[in-house]
C-alpha cells in the first residue's frame, strides 16, 4: 500500500533522536503559517493508505513513548503528527509543487533524513503551451 521510498522516509524519521524530533516539530509549527497548513491538505492520500502510513509510524514510536515524552511533554504525539505529514508528502509528492514537498519535509531532510527527489515532470496547468 505504501511505496518503499515513504516506507525508508517514515523508518528513518522515527529513529532519530528525541532532541530531533523535538526540532523537527517545532520547524513544522513554524511553517504552518508559511503555507505547510495548505501543502499537508494538498499531500492527503487514501484512507487505506493514510492508515497505513499511520500504522506504522506508531508502531515505530510506540516502544519509544516514555523516551520521547521525558524528553518534552508531548512528545510522542508531536512527533507522530510530524512524521505523518512528512511522510504524506513523500507518499504524494507527485500532488505538490516542488514547494510545498520541500516545505513539508525540510524539517526531516535536514536533520538528515533521506527523501526521494521532488518528481518535475511537465503537468497540464503548468504554464506550458499545448
Amino acid at each position: 500500500m505504501l511505496d518503499a521510498a515513504t516506507e525508508r522516509f517514515a523508518d528513518a524519521a522515527a529513529a532519530l533522536p528525541a532532541a530531533a524530533l523535538a526540532t523537527a516539530w517545532d520547524r513544522m509549527v513554524d511553517d504552518r503559517s508559511r503555507g505547510g497548513r495548505e501543502a499537508s491538505r494538498a499531500a492527503r492520500p487514501s484512507a487505506a493508505q493514510d492508515s497505513a502510513l499511520v500504522y506504522r509510524v506508531r508502531s515505530a514510536l510506540l516502544p519509544r513513548a516514555d523516551e520521547l515524552n521525558g524528553h518534552l511533554d508531548g512528545l510522542h504525539s508531536d512527533a507522530k503528527s510530524a512524521i505523518c505529514i512528512a511522510s504524506r508528502a513523500v507518499l504524494k509528492r507527485g500532488r505538490l509543487t516542488p514547494e510545498q514537498y520541500a516545505l513539508l519535509v525540510a524539517p526531516f531532510t535536514d536533520l538528515g533524513v533521506p527523501a526521494p527527489p521532488h518528481p518535475t515532470v511537465d503537468r497540464p496547468g503548468d504554464g506550458v503551451s499545448a
